[in-house]
Formats: structure tokens, C-alpha cells, sequence
């Protein structure tokens, strides 16, 4: 018998697409506005299925979601259907839950047996709290919570609603808890607990869901919905793994008969004692007598204040969405940084089969764009917001007029032009997959960006936020700037272009002046080299994340973080840990406390959207310093990179020329949920 809805809603229940975790869906709706920080509205669904007689509950569910939507938020009705926990319902999964007559009620302790006998039921606050936490929703509004019953003290009668609010951190919006249950101890045992408990109004009384009053005070109160909010981001800030409880009264047009709702739940409460009635039969059968003794009052109470609880716990959603939307809002950041490097004409010639056949003439195409890795990051970052100085050299040539011409929206002020050089040049050749065959280059006029050169900004540099150099400078004018750079403080990037060049800091002490560097595993190998340390002759893809971990471990002596490139991959981030991750703010003095990798899966990109693979690193690399210098947290960091680096490959150009702040923000510009990175902890 308990299975035969399960098989009328495989009949009736049309599929929909959602995110699915595990044993718990997400609604797209839901899921998306989560992305976008939107607010989000979690609702139980013990009412649809428990709380009031069909049709009232349908009726009921669907007005609340409605009043949630018209307040702007988005409702996610949960339930549990066929054994899968559901965050956001249908139109037609609501009404088989209201239908249903052999629905459970799924609190904590029910969710297991439920979900493994493949069952269907509605969701109690506490089994609401913890699909609403594990979904990512803040905010939970209900009718009333539950409580410790009279006589608590002796039967132990006490509702894991409670509980859950002592260790899930979410806001629950309520009309208090019922008359029926001892509110004084309910009271006491959330305060043991550790659940912040507010009333919401001007005054601290403690509401009883049909009374605006229960005799008893909360020990705050708050006023407002931006009051409220910043009530429960900074709960949820701290990190102190409770939750928010928000007492609203009921309507006061609703309240009057509260004197007549309460003589009839004690009536009803002495009725469930003679007949015997205990445990979680209880409270259906109070509710149901009360109804009738009231004459559909208390049912009328009961929906005007569920409706109440569902405008103020949206109106707190918004609240709260607004101040996450502004603390996670990327700011600006204005003072200068400046790129030493290389810049020079791409010619990128892409094949059109898998294999390319050697000696002969093969089938592609052929394009030109303007790259070098110092040009690459510069103009990365002029297109999210930076001012950054780029210092450079190119030839009298048609080449260098088309560069400069090419780059007007940068600040080429500091690229010197010289006679009798040419303006560097590079061939590649990529297979259909976009991976690299061949590079040519002829780059002879990098040996020009001297020292005495660079020296002509020692200003910039010593008052930059910032200073990168590639590995296409002489090793002189890398020695120049490290020095430069230790003397004022300034943080250092180090970008090493290619194996052969990864070396140059490290044939001197330069590199202990580096706060980053961004190698690829070929060119970290390179820098162990110079330093004299072994490295592997061969690499297996199970062991690369350990082996690019070990080969970072003796660079972070000095450097504050080691950030390994690895294709599709992904990127590895060495240093010191900060949790959830790894410092990148720069600081002195460097890495005092415990060393750790953390890996960020890549964002996928497939052979035929694979365009251009000579600027990717160089995106990654600008986007995680943009993320730095406008002080973002690591994660925000690294995914702009990774997002600056997908529209890279995609595009014709080294650096897409779409590439904005909209298109490589986290939350606005990849609607899928992130991964979780993997942390390695480092041996010291």
C-alpha cells in the first residue's frame, strides 16, 4: 500500500530537469537563483501533507509560494518523493503530496528509512532545515516550530526541530511554537542549544502562534528586514553551525480570537490525553479538534499567519541576498600595476584533421592575432578594469604600427620603439583539438628590454600594487626588478613563458624576491633544476597533482604561492593555507604557517570550441591577479582565472576581446555549481 503512490506519480508527474545531488534534486529554478544570489525561500511540506485537509493544503502551499514569488524571492517547497529528497516542487508534485494519503512525516530521523524504502512524504522543519542547508538556502519559513511538551521534564518529549536549529545554520521564520507544547522550556532548551531567538517587531514578546503573546520574552528583538538580515548573515558568518530563530506574531486582525483558539486547544489537548493519543500523532489530532471546536477559526488563523510568516521571511530573503550580492560584489581597485614583457604578432595556423602529416602541405587554417605573455597579461587586465603599465620593445616596422593600433586601449606610453630591430614574431600550430604541434619565434627584440630600459620606471615600480615580468626579459632586467621589488615591497609575479626561460630568476637569488609564479609542470621542473633538486623522469596522470604539490614544496621557502597550470586539469594552488584555501593577498614575512595545495578542476572546453591555446595560461594568470589586487577571496580568484582562461580558448585572440568583469565573475558567469577544490596537505 505505501508504494502504490510512488507508481501514480510516475503516471502523473511529467520529468523535469534538475540538479541532482546524491539523494537530493534541486529544482533549475531554485538551483538558478542560487547561482545568481537571488533569494530563496525554503518551505516545508508537513502542511501539504499533515497540517491541513485537502484541498486547504494545496490551496495553502500554492498561495505561500505565491506570496513568496510576489515579494520577490523564489519559493522552494521541499518534500520527499519516491525516496529523493526534492528542493523545489511542481505544480503537479504539490498536489500529489496534498493527495496523498499515505505520506510520512520525515523529520531527521525518518529521512533514512524513507529515502531507502524509496518512500514519499512531507518534510518537518527539522527535515526542511537540513534539505534547505544542504541545498544552500538561508532562509526557512514556516508555521510554527516544534517544542518540549508539557511534562517534558519527565517523558523526554522533545521535538528535533530543536535541536536541528542548534546545529544547522539557517533562519527560520516562524509564528513561535504552539500553546500546546511548554514554551517557558522550549525556550530554555534553544537557549542550551546555542539558536539566537528574536522576535520580529518592537517588542520582545515571544509569540504562541494563534497569540501575539505567550508570557514569555525572547531575548532580542529586531525591526526590520535589513535588521533581521544582518541578524542572520552574521550568524552565518561566524560560523557557528546554529541556526536563527525569528519569531513573527500573528496578524493583529487575526489575533482577537486567540482567547477562544487557546480555550479550544486545551480542550483538545485533555481529549488526546483520554484517548490515549501520544507522540507525533498528537499534534494532526490537536489541530484537526481545534478546527472543529473553532468552526474553521483556527484554520483561517492558521493561514493568515502562515501568510504573514511568508512576507516577512521573504522580505528577509531579499534583505539578506542584497547584502551578499554587495559583499560578494567585485570592487574597484584603481592604483597601478605594471607588466614587464614581451609582446609580439601571432600567427596561429590550426589544423583540420586529428594527425598532421610532416613534409607535406595539410589542410587548416591560418590567422593572425598579437600576443607575447607580458602583452597577453596586460591587456587581460586593461579589459578587467586594471591600469597597468606595460613596458615592452618593438621595431619600426609594419608589425609594431600594428600593435600599438591593436592595443589603444591600453597604456603602451612605456613600449619603446627601436630602429633596426624587428617586432617579434610567432607561429604555432595546433592539431584540431587545439593542442600545440609546433612554435616558431622569432623574438630576438626581448633581448632589448634591458635594465637601463626598465630602469626609466624604477617610479612605477617601486609605488606598484603589482609587478609581473615573463621569462621573455634578459635575466639582468629580471634581477633588476626583483631587486627593485624586495627594496620597496612591492609583490612580484613571475611568469615563466616556456621550459627553457623558467629558469632565469632561479640562476640567481632573484627568486626569493618572488611573491608568485605560474609554471606549467615542464617549467617547474625547470626551476628545480637550476636549484639543483631532482626531478622526475616521467610522469603517470594519477600521480601529477602529488608530484606538481612536491616539486612547488622547495619554491615556497620564499615564494608566497606557486600557482601550477595543468591544462585541462585544471590549476593547482601551492602555499600557505588560509581556509577554505590558500593565502594569495600578498604579505611579508612570508609562509609561517602549515603549507598546502589545493586543486581547482578546470572549466570545460571542448576540442571543437578550442580555438586558440597560446593565450590561456596568460588569461589564468591576469584573472587570478585581477581577483588579487581587488582583494577577493582565493576561490573568487582562481575561478576568474579559470573563466578569463575559457573565454581565451575560445577565442581567435590570445585575450578574448569580450573579456569584462561580467564574463569572468563567478556567480554571474558560470550558472552550474563549482566544483569543490581538493586540499594536499605539505610535508614541511
Amino acid at each position: 500500500m505505501l508504494r502504490r503512490p510512488a507508481a501514480h506519480l510516475r503516471r502523473c508527474i511529467p520529468a523535469s530537469p534538475r540538479r541532482a545531488d546524491g539523494l537530493m534534486s534541486v529544482h533549475p529554478a531554485v538551483s538558478q537563483a542560487l547561482a545568481d544570489r537571488r533569494p530563496v525561500v525554503a518551505l516545508e511540506s508537513t502542511i501539504v501533507t499533515h497540517g491541513m485537509p485537502y484541498p486547504h493544503n494545496l490551496n495553502t502551499a500554492k498561495e505561500v509560494e505565491s506570496i513568496v514569488r510576489a515579494h520577490g524571492a523564489v519559493p522552494a517547497t521541499v518534500g520527499v518523493l519516491q525516496g529523493r529528497l526534492h528542493v523545489g516542487l511542481t505544480g503537479e508534485e504539490l498536489d500529489f503530496l496534498a493527495r496523498c494519503r499515505t505520506a510520512l512525516k520525515v523529520s531527521r530521523r525518518d529521512l533514512p528509512y524513507v529515502v531507502s524504502k524509496g518512500l514519499s512524504g512531507g518534510t518537518t522543519v527539522s527535515g526542511t532545515m537540513i534539505a534547505a542547508h544542504g541545498a544552500g538556502i538561508p532562509v526557512f519559513v514556516t508555521g510554527g516550530i516544534g517544542g518540549v511538551h508539557r511534562d517534558g521534564e519527565n517523558t523526554l518529549d522533545i521535538s528535533a526541530d530543536l535541536t536541528e536549529l542548534g546545529r544547522t545554520p539557517i533562519a527560520v521564520v516562524s509564528a513561535g511554537v504552539k500553546s500546546i507544547l511548554d514554551i517557558g522550556r522550549t525556550l530554555e532548551f534553544l537557549e542550551t542549544q546555542g539558536v539566537c531567538v528574536a522576535t520580529y517587531g518592537r517588542s520582545k514578546k515571544f509569540p504562541a502562534f494563534f497569540s501575539p503573546e505567550s508570557g514569555y520574552a525572547s531575548p532580542y528583538n529586531v525591526c526590520s528586514p535589513e535588521e533581521a538580515a544582518e541578524l542572520v548573515a552574521s550568524t552565518l558568518s561566524l560560523g557557528l553551525r546554529s541556526g536563527v530563530l525569528l519569531a513573527v506574531p500573528i496578524p493583529d486582525g487575526h489575533s482577537a480570537g486567540g482567547l477562544q483558539i487557546e480555550e479550544a486547544i486545551q480542550r483538545a489537548v485533555r481529549e488526546a490525553s483520554s484517548n490515549g493519543i501520544i507522540g507525533r500523532d498528537v499534534t494532526p489530532f490537536i489541530l484537526q479538534r481545534v478546527s472543529e471546536i473553532t468552526e474553521g477559526k483556527s484554520l483561517q488563523a492558521n493561514i493568515a499567519l502562515i501568510r504573514n510568516n511568508a512576507k516577512v521571511g521573504s522580505q528577509v530573503a531579499c534583505a539578506l541576498s542584497a547584502l551578499s550580492q554587495k559583499k560578494h560584489a567585485l570592487p574597484r581597485y584603481h592604483k597601478c600595476t605594471v607588466v614587464v614583457g614581451g609582446v609580439n604578432v601571432d600567427f596561429i595556423a590550426k589544423a583540420k584533421t586529428e594527425k598532421l602529416l610532416l613534409g607535406q602541405t595539410n589542410c587548416g587554417s591560418v590567422g593572425q592575432s598579437f600576443g607575447g605573455v607580458g602583452r597577453n597579461i596586460a591587456d587581460c587586465l586593461s579589459r578587467l578594469d586594471q591600469t597597468p603599465l606595460f613596458i615592452s620593445a618593438i621595431g619600426l616596422d609594419a608589425h609594431g604600427e600594428n600593435v600599438l593600433t591593436s592595443c589603444k586601449h591600453m597604456n603602451t606610453s612605456a613600449i619603446a620603439r627601436l630602429k633596426e630591430q624587428r617586432t617579434a614574431t610567432y607561429c604555432a600550430v595546433i592539431t584540431e583539438k587545439g593542442e600545440l604541434s609546433l612554435g616558431l619565434g622569432d623574438m630576438d627584440i626581448h633581448q632589448q628590454i634591458k635594465a637601463e630600459c626598465v630602469s626609466q620606471y624604477e617610479d612605477q615600480l617601486a609605488a606598484a600594487s603589482l609587478v609581473c615580468v615573463d621569462g621573455n626579459v634578459p635575466v639582468s632586467t629580471i634581477d633588476y626588478i626583483c631587486f627593485v621589488a624586495e627594496k620597496f615591497a612591492v609583490p612580484v609575479w613571475f611568469e615563466p613563458t616556456d621550459a627553457d626561460k623558467a629558469c632565469k630568476p632561479f640562476l640567481s637569488q632573484s627568486w626569493k624576491a618572488l611573491t608568485y609564479t605560474s609554471p606549467n609542470l615542464t617549467e617547474l621542473c625547470t626551476m628545480n633544476r637550476a636549484l639543483g633538486l631532482p626531478t622526475p623522469a616521467g610522469l603517470r596522470l594519477v600521480l601529477l597533482i602529488n608530484c606538481a604539490a612536491a616539486l612547488s614544496r622547495p619554491l615556497l621557502e620564499h615564494i608566497q604561492c606557486v600557482i601550477v597550470t595543468l591544462g585541462s586539469m585544471g590549476v593547482l594552488v601551492c602555499g600557505e593555507h588560509k581556509a577554505p584555501s590558500v593565502n594569495l593577498q600578498p604579505k611579508r614575512p612570508k609562509n609561517k604557517g602549515r603549507l598546502c595545495a589545493v586543486h581547482y578542476p578546470a572549466v570545460a572546453v571542448t576540442g571543437d570550441e578550442t580555438v586558440n591555446v597560446s593565450g590561456a595560461g596568460d588569461s589564468l594568470a591576469g584573472g587570478m591577479m585581477v581577483g588579487i589586487l581587488r582583494g577577493c577571496d582565493t576561490h573568487t580568484c582562481v575561478r576568474m582565472g579559470l573563466l578569463a582562461a575559457r573565454l581565451s580558448l575560445s577565442s581567435p585572440h590570445p585575450i578574448a576581446p569580450t573579456l569584462d568583469l561580467d564574463s569572468v565573475h563567478p556567480l554571474r558567469a558560470h550558472r552550474q555549481p563549482w566544483p569543490e577544490p581538493t586540499c594536499l596537505w605539505m610535508e614541511s
